[in-house]
């Protein structure tokens, strides 16, 4: 197992709720929704989500689609997000345990099959086969989904940047998603917005290192910026 992959395991199994209140400060002006809106009409759809983590975005499509399943292989995350839905008073939602390679769904069920911030952990992960780990998670969402519906990435193109830039790995995904897999694609900011200084250094530095905390939150900053590249490609 390697080191990456050891170091966000802990946080997912350890620290979800630490985790859940970063990613509650994310997307602070609300870009994602109407992103996924733009790219495919969300009213009414069967949704179904891999590598769910604490609900968030289970949450924001909850009150609009029809029926979202939620899956992620980490307990501890699932049952932050349960304990958040059941605040939220939304009903049409279910989660459950389940590996983003081989979900336990039947074959074309879904309008909309999402993930967020969950496939691209294949690099860190998986270093010697990422690249064929990534189209095993592009084949189940294919699976699943029925005749013109439509699968969506949601991945990182910087923590702490104002414009869009991949690693170079992340690059070879991306391109390949685009150039193998036909997906299209654009990017949006997704700005965290701390309640403090102490806020944003806690969270940030626990999750994202010493570094970045370093470079941006200089001098009391309480927001974070950050670029999120959106990839969908709508199935025949």
């Amino acid at each position: 197992m390697s080191a990456r992959r050891d170091f966000f395991r802990d946080i997912y199994r350890n620290r979800a709720a630490q985790y859940d209140r970063l990613v509650a400060r994310e997307d602070v002006h609300g870009n994602l929704f109407g992103a996924l809106s733009e790219i495919t009409p969300l009213a009414g759809l069967d949704v179904v989500e891999f590598g769910a983590g604490t609900g968030r975005l289970t949450r924001l499509l909850s009150v609009t689609v029809a029926r979202i399943f939620a899956f992620d292989v980490e307990p501890a995350m699932l049952s932050q997000a349960d304990a958040a839905l059941r605040i939220s008073g939304m009903t049409n939602w279910r989660l459950a345990l389940g590996d983003n390679a081989r979900l336990p769904v039947a074959s074309a069920c879904a309008d909309l099959a999402i993930e967020g911030w969950s496939f691209a952990h294949v690099i860190g992960w998986y270093p010697d086969d990422w690249l064929a780990r990534a189209d095993s998670m592009l084949a189940e969402m294919t699976r699943i989904l029925r005749p013109g519906g439509t699968a969506v990435l949601i991945e990182t193109l910087g923590t702490g940047r104002r414009q869009p830039q991949a690693t170079d790995k992340l690059a070879r995904l991306y391109r390949h998603w685009r150039e193998r897999h036909g997906f299209a694609s654009r990017w949006i900011r997704t700005d965290y917005q701390f309640a403090s200084p102490d806020e944003a250094n806690e969270l940030t530095r626990f999750f994202f290192g010493d570094a970045l905390a370093d470079e941006c939150l200089a001098e009391g900053e309480v927001m974070l910026p950050e670029c999120t590249g959106i990839w969908w490609k709508r199935m025949p």
